[in-house]
């Protein structure tokens, strides 16, 4: 490796970041950085290692995507994933050009969501007015709508490996249709909500959903 190389620079500037980060989150979050100029042996460095896998073991598929088109977003954010164990994860992968516009790396966080669980249960039974409706679904307020209509759609993308306003556009068509379906545009901002998250204007979320 050569220190000179503006590349092997990104490189190890890129992986004081990956430890900074793994080591603020200790058993929380796992941070590891691939190196996409040497696919067979991407993991440079793995910090907080939740995932079981090594330093030299090969890119994972979103690398590959990468590594074959610079015009693959460089960030996919909050997408679903899994631990070989079953454990659930949130990701959030970065990649990283160098000079020339081709990709060379990439830094990814897999947070451990599965250790929230038990706190989120008990700040449930907390905020709750009446011991015996502790079992009962809690009344639906606006502002969780919205969180959860960001939700359906940040996923909807995630499992098409791309940002939302990074999806094509018969694919965005099939989302606002599905969220009518779903009756999610029963309130007043939904459709504001659904058009920023999308970049379209609002006429064309009402043009997509009069088609479903």
């Amino acid at each position: 490796m050569n220190p000179d190389d503006p590349d092997e620079h990104l490189l190890l500037e890129a992986e004081k970041i990956a430890i900074a980060i793994g080591r603020m989150f200790p058993g929380l979050c796992e941070v590891v950085l691939h190196d996409l100029r040497r696919p067979e042996h991407a993991i440079r460095a793995i910090e907080n290692n939740l995932s079981g896998r090594k330093v030299g073991d090969s890119a994972t598929e979103l690398g590959l995507r990468r590594i074959a088109d610079p015009n693959y977003p460089s960030v996919i954010q909050n997408y679903p994933n899994q631990f070989p164990d079953g454990r659930p994860v949130k990701s959030t992968s970065i990649g990283i050009k160098n000079a020339e516009g081709r990709y060379v790396a990439a830094l990814c966080l897999n947070l451990d969501v599965s250790t929230l669980s038990p706190m989120t249960l008990t700040l449930a039974n907390l905020v709750a007015t009446e011991v015996e409706h502790r079992g009962e679904a809690l009344e639906t307020l606006r502002d969780r709508t919205a969180r959860e209509l960001r939700d359906v759609i940040e996923t909807f993308a995630a499992e098409r490996a791309a940002t939302p306003r990074a999806l094509s556009r018969a694919a965005k068509k099939d989302l606002v249709r599905q969220l009518h379906r779903d009756g999610y545009f029963a309130s007043r901002s939904s459709t504001e909500t659904i058009a920023d998250l999308l970049g379209v204007s609002r006429s064309t979320v009402y043009n997509y959903a009069k088609q479903s």
